[in-house]
């Protein structure tokens, strides 16, 4: 009997199951000739006996972990994978083939669904317990993103907490995923019934992001109907009429949603809560504009699972976000990091990302010192046992992380699991496509195909990606704004451009970025956004021949020659659009009850500067806010404005 399971088993999958280190070792060992005595059985069990008298067994119908072996490794060893080897080329040598054709051969010929999975199936992979969570979960409803196998890329779930891969076609026992060991099989439940909700859907789409099972009498309303109340207060009030009184408010509001798991308002009353308090203490973290994107967010959210919108309501909403999930051995990325600071508060943000989900998760780190205090000062501080410097660019594989709703991850030190530190090589080229963006027009496609931001989700670093440079067409510095420009383009000619302002609590990182770019630069990994067309990133670090230099870091030399250019023509359309945000978050920061005695005349001169552009229906918000200065019309006014801004 032909075991086909353990012949699909690619390279990439058996360090999956097991790691990477115990695939080459044991693959090193097959071609040095320590094999196996490898025998098939009847009911297909596939028995090894190794030269040094170590027995492993396979048994069918199941994954590595079931297996058995004489040696006193714990969980899969490198005798179980060496035994999978030598039966591929075993199996390789009977068909004429190299064990890479044939699993490569397998893994592509075998078009399949996880859907096809039965529940007898499941009941008989999994406890009754996994079950009942997971029917429990299907109850609640749950997001999830479905991707079909595509060549050698297996068919996988990304769920809320966690990435599901189904590693072999239509086996149960060959599952990877990044979760704990205590809710394997119960994600591994809900990403086969993601699979069959696809089927069901559009059996023939690549790529589905869809909502899994919920009650959906139940979710006719959005429950912010509290939250709502309060934003439109602080809006009659202002920040700079809020008060301790309405501020608690906003908290006690926050905490009532926390007992709905509406993750995402409970995150944006937060934010809010933050902005009144440093607007109490005078803090330079305080932003008006900030503020009012708030207010108007909460009733966006709101309006969208209300009103018929497209996006799905447990990404609106957050509904089905796990506060913290625990991870089990990981590898993470460095992409660099960002310092910000206010006053004597210094906070460094490690942008890592994960290979497997393909998503980029932060590790913060906040500190108390003093005012004068840079990136390069933070650059030694210890973070997870290793210097930030080291850290921000290099390979960290933990088993002792925890990843939050907001793609916040955290890592313990101590105890049993282990954190390690790596030096990063060439980790970034081998980036899945959903971080690493090879084509510019691909990435500028799929920004402008978003949700508006007022209803995606509310997760960190959404949009750190890393872009492979092939040219450098120009370089500029504008004194004035003190902001070095870039313009760089991808191997198929399409351009993108940096952008990178000075920063007093980094300010080595215009010199670092401009020696960059004139040494070369082969790949920058940055916050990327789409403005009028063209692509802008702010770098966060950039790849050279020498190695990654993480921005605000870096040291300020001062060898950078920065020549002085004229500044670019200001674009009429955004500067519109600044006018009128600008002064809709006057409005936001005063008070509704409390407005300035030219605040009319310049909604007024707002509006006349929307219609010289062309954007009619804005200034036709801004008008009907400055007639009927009231929540709803303010709201309207900002959502309009602020979306175009993002979209145009």
């Amino acid at each position: 009997m032909s075991r086909a399971d353990l012949l699909a088993l690619t390279p990439d999958a058996l360090a999956a199951l097991a790691n990477r280190g115990l695939v080459k070792r044991a693959a090193k060992d097959i071609d040095a000739g320590v094999l196996p005595e490898v025998t098939a059985e009847a009911d297909g069990t596939v028995r090894g006996v190794f030269p040094d008298g170590v027995t492993s067994v396979l048994p069918p119908g199941a994954g590595l972990a079931t297996g058995t072996c004489s040696c006193a490794a714990p969980g899969v060893c490198r005798h179980r994978v060496g035994l999978v080897l030598a039966y591929q080329r075993t199996a390789a040598a009977a068909e004429s083939t190299t064990p890479a054709e044939d699993t490569a051969t397998a893994a592509e010929a075998v078009p399949w669904s996880p859907g096809a999975f039965t529940d007898e199936e499941l009941a008989a992979a999994f406890s009754a317990r996994t079950l009942a969570a997971a029917r429990k979960a299907l109850r609640a409803g749950y997001p999830a993103l479905v991707r079909r196998p595509t060549g050698t890329t297996p068919a996988s779930v990304e769920l809320a907490a966690c990435t599901v891969r189904f590693l072999v076609p239509g086996e149960l026992g060959y599952l990877d995923t990044d979760a704990t060991a205590a809710r394997r099989d119960e994600y591994a439940v809900l990403a086969v019934w993601a699979f069959r909700a696809a089927d069901e859907r559009d059996p023939g789409a690549p790529e589905q992001r869809i909502d899994v099972g919920g009650d959906r009498a139940a979710a006719a309303g959005s429950g912010l109907d509290a939250a709502l109340a309060v934003v439109d207060d602080v809006l009659r009030a202002g920040a700079t009429g809020a008060g301790p009184v309405l501020a608690a408010a906003v908290r006690r509001t926050a905490e009532d949603l926390e007992t709905r798991n509406l993750r995402w308002p409970v995150a944006v009353l937060e934010d809010l809560s933050a902005q009144l308090a440093a607007y109490t203490e005078r803090s330079a973290g305080y932003r008006a504009n900030r503020v009012a994107a708030l207010l108007a967010e909460t009733h966006a959210r709101h309006r969208a699972v209300t009103a018929g919108g497209a996006s799905l309501r447990s990404r609106v909403l957050g509904t089905e976000e796990r506060a913290s999930t625990p991870l089990r051995r990981v590898r993470l990325v460095g992409l660099g990091c960002r310092v910000t600071g206010a006053e004597t508060t210094r906070t460094a943000e490690v942008y890592l990302a994960d290979p497997v989900s393909g998503t980029v998760l932060v590790l913060r780190r906040e500190w108390e010192t003093e005012e004068t205090a840079t990136g390069p000062d933070l650059a030694a501080r210890r973070v997870v046992g290793s210097p930030l410097s080291a850290l921000a660019a290099a390979n960290l594989v933990s088993e002792s992380a925890t990843r939050s709703a907001g793609r916040e991850v955290r890592i313990t030190q101590g105890g049993v699991a282990k954190t390690a530190v790596t030096r990063l090589g060439d980790a970034w080229d081998g980036l899945p496509p959903s971080v690493r963006a090879s084509s510019y027009a691909a990435l500028s496609a799929e920004l402008a195909g978003l949700p508006p931001w007022c209803v995606r989700p509310r997760v960190a670093a959404e949009f750190v990606r890393v872009l492979p440079v092939a040219e450098v067409r120009w370089v500029s510095y504008q004194p004035g704004a003190q902001r070095l420009t870039a313009e760089v383009a991808d191997s198929a000619g399409a351009t993108a451009v940096l952008s990178c302002d000075y920063s007093g609590v980094c300010p080595g990182a215009l010199d670092a970025l401009a020696e960059a770019l004139a040494e070369g630069v082969v790949a920058v990994s940055g916050t990327v956004r789409r403005v009028g067309g063209t692509l802008l990133v702010d770098p966060i670090a950039v790849r050279t021949a020498a190695g990654v230099v993480v921005l605000d870091l870096a040291p300020s030399t001062r060898r950078a020659d920065l020549s002085t250019v004229s500044a670019p023509e200001s674009d009429p359309l955004s500067h519109a659009l600044d006018v009128g945000l600008t002064t809709l978050a006057e409005a936001a920061h005063r008070g509704l009850e409390h407005p300035s005695p030219s605040h009319a005349d310049r909604l007024t001169s707002a509006a006349a500067g929307l219609t010289r552009v062309g954007l009619h229906r804005c200034a036709t918000t801004v008008r009907t806010f400055a007639d009927r200065p009231e929540p709803t019309t303010w709201v309207d006014a900002w959502l309009r404005l602020s979306t175009v801004a993002e979209f145009r």
